[in-house]
């Protein structure tokens, strides 16, 4: 049998990122979530945590946690039979997920929204590349994830939500700047780009389609999505934004959208566990429906 405590205080541990946070979030000293962990550690044989800034958990140390968010989730269904009404109660449970940057910014609040009209649990969203946030699922660090990635995940499901469209857009200015002669292999090869990271293809995706080259201008760092906007509009480079965003500004003439006017999709999912509790399961349906409004079929 587990020692349920100590796992509360290892769990502890990696989502505040040090044992005397975790010492607070539990309401007991750092000497006790010590005293708790080395104690688990001795029972089972095996390092759980490196200590540091921020701690960072073991592959076994990952998997115990992992089980202890599944297992708070459960009691959670619980509660309202073993606490009744009036009584008060232990706090909701945290729903942890992996969602890519551009949904965040774009229909998943939405989605947020209409889970938390009927539901008390908080979220802990981890911001990642789309095609990378399923591995956070495949590492036990989250519950959930909108991702591009339609692999199976052992203990999961994976449910389509749609696509996110793309459009190459630039300011007025830079337009005039960098594409007096026109668009093309040319003057792609020489103007300036933004990436939102190192993971970021989708400006190199858009050039191979549209052009059949490979981009070598050299770019910007700017991970952030309304960064990315925000940089396009003052005249900064050229970009690849989720058209929900660029739409307004493409009205108002602030942007214009590079030729051949290709778009580019990306086609997300939502991988779940396979628990049955109820929070994830009204969160499921959320962001079903956000997806379904918010994304192209």
């Amino acid at each position: 049998m587990l020692d349920y405590p100590a796992l509360a205080a290892l769990a502890a541990i990696i989502h505040e990122g040090s044992f005397e946070r975790a010492a607070t979030a539990l309401g007991i000293t750092p000497s006790a979530v010590s005293q708790r962990v080395r104690g688990l550690e001795e029972r089972l044989g095996a390092i759980l945590v490196v200590r540091g800034q921020p701690c960072i958990p073991t592959d076994l140390g990952r998997a115990l946690v992992a089980h202890m968010d599944k297992v708070r989730l459960l009691e959670a269904d619980l509660a309202p039979l073993l606490k009744p009404e009036g009584q008060g109660g232990a706090s909701p449970p945290t729903l942890r997920l992996a969602v890519n940057a551009d949904s965040l910014a774009t229909w998943f609040p939405a989605a947020a929204g209409l889970f938390a009209r009927d539901n008390a649990a908080l979220l802990d969203l981890t911001l990642d590349d789309e095609a990378h946030t399923a591995e956070r699922l495949r590492a036990g660090d989250v519950l959930a994830a909108v991702t591009a990635d339609p692999e199976p995940v052992q203990g999961c499901k994976t449910l389509p939500l749609g696509r996110l469209r793309y459009i190459a857009c630039a300011s007025p200015a830079f337009m005039a700047r960098h594409f007096a002669q026109g668009v093309g292999a040319a003057s792609l090869a020489q103007a300036p780009l933004m990436r939102f990271d190192r993971r970021d293809h989708l400006q190199a995706r858009w050039a191979r389609d549209a052009y059949g080259m490979e981009l070598t201008a050299p770019p910007h760092w700017v991970p952030s999505t309304q960064g990315f906007l925000d940089f396009t509009l003052a005249g900064l480079a050229w970009g690849m934004h989720p058209l929900m965003l660029a739409a307004p500004h493409l009205a108002a003439g602030r942007l214009v959208e590079l030729p051949p006017h290709r778009p580019v999709h990306v086609q997300l999912y939502w991988t779940v566990t396979r628990l049955q509790a109820a929070p994830l399961r009204a969160l499921t349906a959320a962001v079903r429906t956000a997806a379904g409004e918010g994304l192209e079929g």
